[in-house]
């Protein structure tokens, strides 16, 4: 069995992150596709949307997609959780061949910051799905979408053009309401 993770604030989705779903169920040999919320990102000292909406704008994007679990893993938590230790209870879970861990070019300048990254390397195939024309070294295997877009920035402008019509409605409301207080 070969599986994937892809972790991710997801504060909000947004459609970067379904071409990145959608790009490594087509592109990569696995047999299950694992998306995890965070609770918190470790390099995030707080959140927007609750770990719980966040939770559910994922499962109603990509539950039903085949090969998809969408896992509740680092919200269950209740803490900042290092991919390390997602990586692990996953390949406990899969005993996998093979762990991918899907990344954004934006995470590459960092990547060597993350907790214990020496051990994490040897325990993964990183994937790097592309971003803002970053390029992604050749050693590495890229998902080509090579967007320009974050969640961050939907959350800052209010500009709500790039989330999946699913979660739309929702996604705009909570964020206006957010902002409005």
């Amino acid at each position: 069995m070969n599986i994937a993770i892809f972790g991710g604030s997801f504060d909000p989705p947004h459609n970067a992150h379904d071409i990145i779903v959608k790009e490594a169920l087509l592109n990569l040999k696995i047999d299950k596709l694992i998306v995890i919320p965070t609770y918190l990102n470790p390099f995030k000292s707080q959140f927007g949307a609750s770990p719980k909406e966040r939770l559910k704008w994922c499962q109603t994007l990509w539950q039903n997609l085949p090969k998809v679990q969408i896992s509740d893993y680092e919200i269950m938590q209740n803490r900042a959780v290092a991919s390390i230790e997602s990586v692990r209870h996953f390949k406990q879970i899969y005993e996998p061949k093979i762990c991918y861990l899907i990344i954004g070019a934006d995470q590459l300048e960092s990547l060597e910051k993350w907790y214990k990254f020496d051990e994490l390397k040897d325990e993964v195939c990183f994937v790097v799905a592309s971003r803002d024309d970053i390029e992604v070294p050749s050693n590495l295997q890229k998902l080509n979408i090579n967007v320009r877009i974050s969640s961050t920035k939907v959350r800052d402008e209010l500009k709500f053009d790039q989330i999946p019509s699913q979660i739309l409605d929702e996604v705009t409301k909570f964020y206006k309401e957010k902002n409005a207080k």
